[in-house]
């Protein structure tokens, strides 16, 4: 029988060093040093007695039996989380590993006429609050990489029924032995959202309103609403939001759930610019943003699409390498290989936005509907900068324009061709909606075989240039070129002078 809950859970009396533990499989543990203490618990690292190990690579987690987090996270490791079938999910998934730690057993002891709980895991390294404290942001690399981790973690135990409820950096933990491996833990707060396949229903209940870690926890949590799929979604975006920004909205008001709730519906209600705006300098939110979109816009019992959410943080499709993390003064872009073409990485935007579109105007549980989407000013914004960081470009490329008749021959040729393309339009649609304003190869590479010449009522023009790096394109203010002023002479002084020959003519008529 589960423990009953109780308003505040007890930390326990230490165990000393040395003490031998039996689990429920008959396997002897031996108790090591006590290394750190929870919420509710103490964590401990153990040895097997069969294999003794100066360097433990496993811990133990200590509970009074009638605490309930340890028993939650007990029963989710033996429904949900077996290690043959972990292994089986990574065969089926082609992933290199899942950060879900393994679980060795369990058991009951006791000391000083206190029954305790424990459970046998496998041990970890640092967790990712403590580098959040030591170095502030992570590389936006590494946040998205963080991003495309959980979801896989996420989508194994969604499958079995599960949520975990309190994602956040001091739940995230690198591999003691691997560590450029990231692993989700602690599942004391894990709810099983659809017991036998049958989905828990909508009710909102204010006596359990705002559970969990109030920075990062759902909507739903907020109004007492049971968690279900897309409340990890949700608060692991918040989680990206806050790794790559340094911060969130509603930080100055944990003190008041209210308020972090209002905060957070505003946040969500004007997608995709509330996060597109928040970007630090130099960087951009643009994935995050529309990962947050995504996540929303999903019905409380309706599955999400992980696989299209990976891609939203992946674009590119890049392999996932090592986990990196630096300090603030590095770079916070993802860059692609230099063998990489740009125009596959555009590809796979826009394959990103075909599959993203049609769930963004779908409405979802009548509890909360989907908002049409708002002009993004913020990606129009970015893009007038791209004209100015290149207005020097501009200027040379205009200067180094062939000479009257073969520019008056090249525009002629243009003009005769169709103008297919709509989506070549300058600032005011966006021909990559996932293009990355901050990646610098942008401007070394074109992403099709060629550009057409388009001359727009706002007085834009898109120009084709050949240079030993490839094709450039340029986006420059219109002006009048030297040959179209010798021309403009021409006819002037033409004019003119027929205009004097006519005068002549009238005064001696």
């Amino acid at each position: 029988m589960p423990p009953r809950r109780k308003e505040k859970y007890k930390l326990p009396i230490p165990l000393p060093e040395g003490t031998i533990l039996d689990d429920m499989e008959g396997k002897q543990w031996v108790l090591g040093k006590l290394i750190g203490s929870g919420g509710f618990g103490l964590i401990y690292l153990a040895f097997p007695t069969n294999k003794p190990d100066k360097d433990a690579r496993h811990v133990i987690k200590v509970e009074y039996q009638e605490n309930g987090p340890l028993f939650s996270e007990l029963k989710f490791y033996q429904r949900a989380a077996k290690k043959d079938c972990i292994k089986k999910w990574i065969e089926l998934k082609k992933l290199d590993y899942l950060g879900i730690p393994l679980f060795y057993g369990s058991g009951i002891t006791e000391f000083q006429g206190k029954s305790y709980r424990f459970m046998v895991m496998e041990r970890l390294g640092i967790d990712l609050q403590k580098i959040s404290d030591q170095n502030g942001t992570f590389k936006k690399s590494t946040v998205l990489q963080l991003g495309i981790r959980m979801l896989d973690v996420l989508e194994y135990i969604h499958e079995n029924e599960y949520v975990h409820g309190d994602i956040k950096a001091a739940n995230l933990l690198l591999g003691y032995r691997n560590p450029d491996r990231v692993y989700l833990a602690d599942y004391g707060l894990s709810y099983r959202y659809c017991p036998n396949g049958t989905h828990k229903q909508y009710q909102e209940n204010p006596k359990k309103g705002h559970n969990g870690t109030i920075e990062f926890t759902s909507l739903d949590a907020h109004k007492g609403v049971a968690l279900s799929r897309r409340s990890d979604l949700e608060i692991l975006g918040y989680c990206l939001l806050r790794w790559l920004c340094g911060r969130l909205p509603w930080e100055r008001s944990l003190q008041d759930p209210v308020a972090v709730q209002a905060a957070k519906t505003n946040l969500l209600d004007e997608l995709p610019e509330s996060v597109l705006q928040w970007a630090p300098s130099g960087s951009s939110c643009r994935e995050i943003a529309q990962y947050l979109v995504c996540a929303h816009n999903l019905a409380y019992d309706e599955k999400p699409d992980y696989q299209m959410l990976k891609k939203i943080l992946n674009p590119s499709g890049i392999p996932l390498g090592p986990l990196e993390f630096c300090t603030k003064g590095e770079s916070l872009s993802m860059h692609a290989p230099n063998n990489q073409k740009v125009d596959s990485r555009k590809a796979a935007a826009k394959q990103v936005y075909q599959v993203q579109d049609p769930l963004v105007g779908k409405k979802g549980h009548s509890e909360r509907s989907a908002e049409p989407r708002t002009p993004r000013r913020k990606v129009q914004e970015e893009e007038k900068l791209i004209g100015l960081f290149n207005s020097e470009t501009v200027r040379e490329s205009t200067r180094r324009r062939q000479k009257y008749c073969e520019s008056q021959e090249f525009q002629n040729d243009v003009k005769s061709s169709p103008h297919e393309s709509s989506c070549i339009q300058f600032p005011n649609s966006f021909y990559e909606p996932h293009q990355d304003f901050t990646n610098p190869d942008m401007f070394n590479k074109s992403s099709s075989p060629s550009w057409y010449t388009n001359t727009s009522t706002n007085g834009m023009e898109v120009t084709e240039l050949d240079s030993s790096t490839g094709f450039w394109f340029t986006v420059s203010q219109f002006t009048f070129s030297e040959e179209i002023k010798v021309d403009i002479y021409y006819y002037a002084f033409t004019i003119i002078f027929l205009l004097i020959l006519v005068c002549l003519a009238l005064y001696f008529l």
